[in-house]
């Protein structure tokens, strides 16, 4: 799934310098509203790419990982409803 972000994310950089790079270096002789056009719709590209690559799936198991404090796995694995195996616990 990492993959898969990153290519997203890559691909949405790419097409953000493209449009920069087509709207100055090409489109502004036929037309500088429509490059202005362009590098605005560049501008949003960069923000919505961070948080495509930032963000977290459900097969990322970040949030469950243990604490190293048993007491406290113990108390959010019962909150969860969930039965810890006996090789999990330190």
């Amino acid at each position: 799934m990492y993959a898969r972000r990153r290519h997203v994310y890559f691909a949405m950089m790419g097409t953000c310098i493209a449009l920069f790079v087509l709207a100055w270096g090409v489109v502004r002789i036929w037309s500088i509203p429509v490059a202005v056009g362009m590098c605005v719709v560049a501008m949003v590209i960069p923000p919505l790419a961070a948080m495509v690559a930032n963000r977290r799936g459900p097969e990322d198991r970040w949030w469950d990982d243990p604490s190293g404090d048993p007491k406290s796995d113990e108390w959010w694995d019962e909150l969860d409803g969930k039965k810890r195996r006996p090789q999990d616990r330190p």
